[in-house]
């Protein structure tokens, strides 16, 4: 938890760009797993822990926009929960030390928020995206569940998505480390990469190093030898001589920043000749997009010049024919790598994007979200000075998708097909790091480098 001044200043600057009304942020409770008392492992949700701090389940808080008075609802342990969690701070408590003194029981929410609504008040919240959320926020507005969608606060999403953007000193040192976390997590995973490991022994080792120094893994590790599919949960695989292991995988420190880092190699630490010349392709690419990332640039601008890296040195290896330019334009590149370049990096793995591009048409607010320019509709994205983002090209060889777009005639004397049959099983390749946009251009997020150069990653793999 940050400063109790911290929480006090992004709830006052909330107000001031909300103007009027309630801002209403519930946050999360505990998920069934199987049964009630065996809970999935418990996440808080990211704005209300922005704003309000705790980590606790089962609480709300509510933010007067005019007044800026601050509330905390929630109930109190009782001596039968003691029984089973030990003692717990109170809510008073809990408020006290994110500057609210203002607390309540849950259950006067939701009269408070009628008399808010009968006199004519806005309540603004988020578009819910977890089903326990949106149940409770329509018993306590009135709103049918499937109307919160078309009610949600576009001012209190795009305020909240500016804030989060731009991170502040104390962030930066979270998402820092958070990245040490990473970096063992990654070295462990190379170091464990040997022919006969199951994926899942080396998914297993880093979860747990996820979890006795921070708050668990950002996302379910992806550790997999098929790298074409972006994001392969199964992890059954036996390791093999030969292939190539895609290692995608971040961690959450203990005040939820996360981190987020992708690298490829092969099992048994020596790549092929093909693999060096792919796996060379996408390092160039990203390391272009890190010699260039700076603030006022588009996302849409940084996409497309690793689109252009990644096409030049296709070509240099003849699977595509003509100018790299010809092959971003015509859209061939979506054949191989058919993801963004990146995403916002925050308090969330994909920062905001629960109430970004995912949850709703944008051509609905296009002017507003051109307006927000922040991470939450990547189209219209503008990087800033505290932006953080990742940086992941990729070049993965997905069978059924070359078989599709060869059969529909797609990018016909630009895509040689006849040569990319010799690639059917080589799997994917992604790299990634995490991205600090500074005043002067930008930086890698950690105090050292993940091995990433061919090079680097012989050393260590399998060692």
């Amino acid at each position: 938890m940050f400063s109790t001044e911290t929480y006090v200043a992004r709830r006052r600057a909330l107000c001031a760009k909300i103007g009027q009304g309630l801002i209403l942020l519930p946050g999360n409770p505990l998920t069934p797993n199987n049964y009630p008392n065996n809970a999935y492992y418990f996440r808080q949700d990211s704005s209300f822990r922005y704003y309000f701090g705790l980590d606790t389940p089962s609480l709300a808080g509510v933010i007067d926009a005019e007044t800026g008075e601050a509330s905390l609802y929630g109930d109190d342990f009782t001596v039968e929960d003691i029984i089973w969690t030990g003692p717990q701070p109170t809510l008073r408590e809990m408020g006290a030390q994110v500057g609210v003194a203002a607390t309540f029981p849950m259950a006067e929410l939701a009269g408070m928020l009628r008399r808010a609504l009968s006199l004519g008040r806005r309540v603004h919240y988020l578009p819910p995206y977890r089903g326990e959320t949106k149940l409770q926020l329509s018993e306590l507005l009135g709103i049918a569940p499937s109307m919160l969608h078309d009610r949600k606060s576009v001012d209190l999403m795009m305020a909240v998505a500016e804030m989060r953007e731009v991170k502040s000193a104390e962030e930066i040192a979270a998402l820092e480390h958070a990245f040490t976390l990473g970096y063992e997590m990654h070295t462990t995973a190379m170091r464990m990469c040997r022919p006969g490991v199951v994926e899942r022994e080396i998914a297993g080792a880093i979860e747990g190093i996820a979890k006795s120094k921070g708050q668990g893994l950002s996302f379910q590790s992806i550790v997999s030898q098929h790298g074409e599919t972006l994001h392969n949960l199964n992890s059954d695989g036996v390791l093999e001589e030969g292939r190539l292991l895609l290692c995608d995988a971040g961690a959450e420190n203990l005040e939820g920043y996360c981190s987020d880092h992708t690298r490829t190699y092969p099992v048994g630490g020596r790549f092929t000749e093909k693999q060096r010349a792919i796996y060379e392709i996408v390092l160039a690419a990203h390391d272009r997009v890190a010699r260039i990332v700076k603030p006022g640039m588009m996302y849409t601008e940084v996409h497309r010049a690793a689109y252009l890296a990644l096409a030049e040195g296709l070509v240099g290896v003849g699977l595509l024919k003509g100018s790299a330019e010809t092959a971003v334009e015509a859209g061939a590149m979506t054949l191989l790598m058919p993801h963004g370049l990146g995403h916002g990096l925050g308090l969330d793995v994909h920062d905001c994007e629960a109430m970004g591009e995912r949850s709703f048409d944008f051509a609905q607010i296009a002017e507003r979200a051109a307006a927000s320019a922040t991470c939450i509709h990547r189209a219209t994205w503008r990087l800033r000075e505290g932006t953080v983002l990742t940086d992941e090209p990729g070049l993965y060889f997905i069978p059924a998708l070359i078989d599709k777009c060869r059969a529909e005639g797609l990018y016909k004397g630009i895509v040689d097909y006849d040569a990319l049959d010799a690639y059917r099983d080589f799997g994917g390749i992604r790299i990634e790091d995490d991205l600090l946009v500074t005043a002067e251009g930008n930086r890698m997020l950690g105090d050292r480098k993940i091995p990433v150069t061919v090079d680097e990653l012989e050393a260590v793999v399998g060692r």
